[in-house]
């Protein structure tokens, strides 16, 4: 399976699995690019654009990169390479909850799914994980 059908197959296991579904989407994060996007809602292109900018700076802005730096330092760990120190993020709103992940197999590519508060988070984490497998 090429990477295309990856991540459309990643969203749809997504949209399929995930419980309380509001939105999911996979960004490329050596480019910001938004590979794939679904949402239940119609969304403005210019939204989810941005989001997509959110995710990198989320997860590799400047300060969270420090923070990383930081923590192999302490840890003696070894030059970072192509792995992240963080590898998922929980965000919750007022009305929603946002998860970010990085694909185990690479390390530029993160699914993002968003639920309804009301989500098992347990379950939202088992059904998301699995749908990242289909990134490899």
């Amino acid at each position: 399976m090429n990477l295309t059908q990856a991540v459309h197959s990643t969203v749809e296991s997504f949209r399929r699995d995930v419980p309380d579904y509001v939105a999911s989407g996979v960004v490329d994060m050596s480019t910001g690019m938004l590979l794939a996007a679904d949402t239940v809602d119609d969304h403005p292109e210019e939204i989810l654009d941005v989001l997509a900018a959110a995710t990198v700076d989320l997860l590799q802005g400047r300060t969270v990169v420090q923070v990383e730096d930081m923590w192999r330092e302490r840890r003696g760990a070894a030059a970072a390479g192509d792995r992240h120190y963080f590898q998922e993020v929980l965000v919750q709103s007022d009305n929603l909850v946002h998860l970010f992940m990085r694909s185990p197999a690479n390390q530029d590519l993160v699914g993002v799914v968003v639920c309804r508060r009301p989500v098992n988070v347990g379950m939202l984490f088992t059904m998301a994980r699995q749908g990242m497998h289909e990134l490899g």
